[in-house]
């Protein structure tokens, strides 16, 4: 077990280096000029050259990659160009959107999918299991954004029973609360989860019929207990492992998906953020919530690593 841990520490320390050098290279091709952008077109190439010396833009970029990583790690995240405010208080204030908005949609396409899957492996081959596949099929190729709008059509333009966008806030001092924000968020929430889960139901059924398959299962069920029960009790389990799998990447994917979603939305989470500092050519945010999104999907799949081994005591004997 320690030499597992090991293992997968050191890949993920080696999966962020490469990360971080990847985005920075990338950062680095782009074209353009911060400086010139924050000035605008009639400033001169003075007052330019003066900007960029003020940034570091002029430096080498090994220093500067060095000067980035060793902030990272410090916690010091640099200076937004456009906001001129430290961008760890920026991507904390809109961490406050984005996390619960991933949260809750990972909620929702965990209850959904195991629902649909179980459901549509323990009627298999029947009209339930059929229906099940096909409404997953349409799920998975409907865009994010596209059912956002639906959403909006149909909840916020017609029905009017949510708002077509914006965020209260957590605090009901400034008109919002713990209510008004988690409402505003539901439909986002339903619009990543829809994909997602569609995914997932159909890992869920495979998993399941797969495992149904084996001889334990036709052990218990030989020994009296009911479908349900062995369904619960010993099925599930045993096809946790690659449900586990396909939600570690689809809880990053989420995390990442906010991105467009926010901005149907008009939510002020990372998702807006990326976008306006896009706009403004403010190259360090956008490096650093890139980095922050690459380090959060690798250390969701690293806590999934671990998950196998609480999940299957075959993988506990294997690593100790």
């Amino acid at each position: 077990m320690p030499l597992y841990l090991l293992q997968r520490a050191a890949s993920l320390l080696a999966t962020l280096l490469f990360a971080s050098v990847a985005i920075f290279a990338v950062m680095e091709i782009l074209p353009g000029n911060a400086a010139q952008v924050m000035l605008g077109a009639t400033a001169t190439p003075e007052a330019v050259e003066a900007l960029a010396r003020k940034l570091g833009l002029d430096q080498p970029p090994l220093p500067r990659y060095l000067h980035w990583v060793g902030g990272l790690l410090s916690g010091d995240l640099g200076t937004s160009y456009a906001y001129d405010t430290p961008i760890a208080e920026l991507i904390a204030e809109r961490l406050q959107v984005t996390l619960p908005l991933a949260v809750m949609a990972m909620v929702l396409t965990t209850v959904l999918a195991l629902a649909a899957g179980l459901y549509a492996a323990s009627h298999h081959n029947r009209l339930g299991d059929v229906g099940v596949m096909a409404a997953s099929q349409v799920g998975i190729a409907i865009p994010n954004f596209w059912f956002a709008i639906l959403l909006i059509l149909l909840f916020s333009v017609k029905l009017q029973w949510f708002s077509a966008g914006g965020f209260p806030g957590w605090r009901e001092e400034d008109g919002g609360g713990l209510w008004p924000g988690l409402r505003s968020l539901l439909l986002p929430a339903v619009a990543l989860a829809v994909v997602q889960a569609a995914i997932l139901a159909r890992v869920t059924r495979s998993a399941v019929l797969e495992v149904m398959r084996e001889d334990f299962v036709r052990t218990a069920r030989a020994k009296g207990l009911s479908r349900r029960a062995v369904l619960w009790k010993h099925v599930l389990r045993n096809a946790m492992i690659p449900v586990v799998t396909i939600m570690g990447l689809q809880f990053g994917n989420l995390l990442t998906g906010t991105i467009v979603v926010e901005n149907v939305f008009y939510l002020p989470g990372l998702g807006r953020l990326v976008f306006q500092a896009i706009a403004n050519r403010d190259v360090v945010v956008v490096r650093d919530v890139i980095m922050l999104l690459a380090a959060a999907v690798v250390l969701i799949n690293f806590a999934v690593d671990l998950l196998y081994v609480l999940i299957d005591p075959r993988l506990r004997r294997r690593t100790s």
